[in-house]
Order: C-alpha cells, then structure tokens, then sequence
C-alpha cells in the first residue's frame, strides 16, 4: 500500500511540472561576467535626463555591453545588452530603440528599459539586471 501511494504521489509531482516552466529556467543562457564599470555623467548627458537610455559597449562589460538610463522618479537601471531568451550569439545582441532594445535574431525579441520585462508575447525570461550605484556625477554599474 505505501508503495502505491508514493508512487501516485510521484506521478502527480512529475505532471505538475509543465514544459513552461521548463523554458522559464532556460533563461540561464547568459553568463555571469564580473561588471564593475564606472559612468561619468558630464561625459554621458543623456544619462542626466529621463528616458534617454545609453549603450555601454565596452569590452568586458556585460555579455553584449550594459545599458543604463534614468527612470523616472529619478532612479537608475542597468541591463544586460544581450538577449537573455538566447544562447550568447551576434545576432542577441541588442539594438536600442528609444526605451525598448530588440533582439536582432530572427524573432525579434523586444524588451522594456524601465522594467526589463519582455514585450514580445511567450518570453519567460526579463532582462539580466546589474546595480547602479550614484555617488555625485558618477554611476558604478556593477554586480558583485
């Protein structure tokens, strides 16, 4: 009788999990490269307005560069360039379109600077966030 019971128990733990949430763990496919960048806001003025995100594109930061942008409320958020819904690739990396980046692979993944969320339907994975931190005209971007 306890066999049957945890086997029917089994059964059920095992049909619960659906290929969903599956793909929602997929969105691992970024690695975790040590970001500790510093932006100087005289040299970015953009970043000293709201809804003007920047591409940081130097080497070694982030998986296809980081993008930063003033949020309303006057807060600031960074994101991972590359498209987290994607193996690491030149087509996952992004282009940005005034507050949303697109994917450049043949689905055309689109996602929101203020949230991160996905705006393209079925994606389960949001952008990979990084800190900022503001201390006078400088923001570090980092996430250690």
């Amino acid at each position: 009788m306890k066999k049957l019971i945890l086997t029917v128990a089994t059964s059920f733990l095992l049909l619960a999990c659906s290929k969903s949430d599956n793909d929602n763990s997929n969105c691992n496919f970024l690695i975790d490269v040590n970001v500790n960048y510093l932006v100087y806001l005289s040299f970015q003025p953009n970043l000293n307005q709201t809804q003007f995100p920047v591409l940081i594109d130097a080497e070694g930061v982030g998986n296809g560069g980081v993008v930063v942008m003033k949020t309303i409320g006057n807060n600031y958020v960074a994101w991972d360039n590359a498209d987290p819904s994607h193996q690491l690739q030149s087509c996952s990396i992004m282009t940005l379109q005034g507050t949303t980046v697109t994917c450049n692979c043949e689905d055309e993944n689109k996602y929101d600077l203020n949230t991160g969320l996905p705006l393209t339907e079925n994606l389960g994975c949001t952008l990979k966030p990084y800190f900022v931190e503001k201390n006078g005209d400088v923001l570090r971007i980092y996430n250690n």
